[in-house]
């Protein structure tokens, strides 16, 4: 059975933090499903089609790696894919626990549905821990370069 994970954001921009997160659990799987959740009552800096379009910019030429936009539950998404494991990035003791917690709910929400999922944590690496997406568009707002933050920044398309 193919080993599949799904690592799971708004990636609102994906950033070079959220990159080095799919690039080590790589090793661990035989694919790996970005998958961008679309909230309609959230505002969106980046359009989802350049969302889409950084993302696999990023991982071109790597087929274990693909990008799929979804919508409603997180292990919804999971199932349909047959994906048992959700990855997910921590920078910090508040990552921890925000994560943590739904871990737990989706866990339920699976068993629920007779469906098993685990959630996997990888530490962000040091040199990424202070990047997050919400901090990035922040500067991008402010006329700030965004450049070493985001890898392909030229894929990224605001919304108007």
């Amino acid at each position: 059975m193919e080993k599949i994970g799904v690592f799971p954001g708004s990636f609102d921009p994906f950033t070079k933090g959220h990159e080095d997160i799919v690039k080590r659990f790589l090793p661990q799987f035989d694919r790996i499903i970005i998958a961008i959740g679309e909230n309609s009552k959230k505002q969106y800096m980046y359009t989802i089609a350049s969302r889409m379009s950084h993302i696999q910019s990023i991982f071109e030429g790597d087929e274990r790696v693909s990008v799929e936009a979804f919508e409603g539950l997180t292990v919804s998404f999971c199932k349909e894919k047959k994906a048992r494991y959700l990855l997910r990035g921590l920078r910090n003791s508040t990552d921890f626990e925000f994560e943590k917690a739904i871990a737990h709910m989706n866990e339920d929400v699976a068993r629920n549905d007779n469906f098993e999922i685990e959630t996997l944590f990888l530490i962000t690496d040091k040199k990424f821990s202070a990047i997050s997406s919400s901090i990035v568009r922040e500067i991008k707002k402010n006329n700030g370069a965004i450049k070493q933050f985001v890898t392909n920044e030229e894929h990224l398309i605001i919304n108007a």
